[in-house]
């Protein structure tokens, strides 16, 4: 072999970084494709959120988003919150909706009071947004008292039925 292409010649060990350093590069590129892609999915569901929670009865006042507290050495994110002076509605937003999601939101709702401690005096009940719905999560997420909100084109829609009644927590 001459000696040119001794240098040029890669070693697996080269190789082999140049791949992890690659792969490294995609997953921040797809960390902020997905970030910025569930932040637009949250301003189309906090957009018509107050309206669409008018029409269940419950007049909101107000939206906020990404609530953030630590409660015993755990992080609680909620994506958006719905209020009045009485009632809060915490509402989780996803772009594809899976059971795990509404398992881990039900989790956060059940200490909701003890770590939003500003709430502890409020009715809470809760609710799951979302583009796209698999392995019947908005079904699961009904049977499990929360408002169930589809996003579609530039809006969202509470699909919970007219008999539907909110779990209180």
């Amino acid at each position: 072999m001459r000696r040119a292409e001794k240098k040029n010649k890669l070693s697996f060990e080269k190789v082999w970084l140049l791949f992890q350093e690659t792969d490294r590069k995609i997953r921040q590129l797809e960390g902020l494709f997905t970030g910025q892609w569930g932040k637009l999915v949250e301003a189309l569901v906090k957009g018509n959120l107050a309206e669409a929670l008018r029409e269940r009865g419950i007049n909101i006042d107000g939206t906020y988003q990404r609530e953030q507290k630590f409660y015993n050495g755990r992080e609680y994110k909620v994506d958006i919150i719905a209020k009045n002076g009485k009632d809060i509605i915490p509402v989780e937003v996803k772009t594809t909706l899976k059971v795990d999601d509404v398992k881990n939101f039900l989790k956060t709702l059940k200490v909701f009071k003890k770590v939003f401690t500003e709430y502890k005096d409020k009715n809470i009940y809760g609710g799951m947004a979302f583009l796209r719905a698999e392995e019947d999560a908005d079904k699961f997420a009904y049977r499990n008292g929360l408002f169930v909100i589809e996003v579609k084109g530039n809006t969202a829609k509470i699909l919970n039925d007219k008999k539907f009644v909110p779990k209180k927590w």
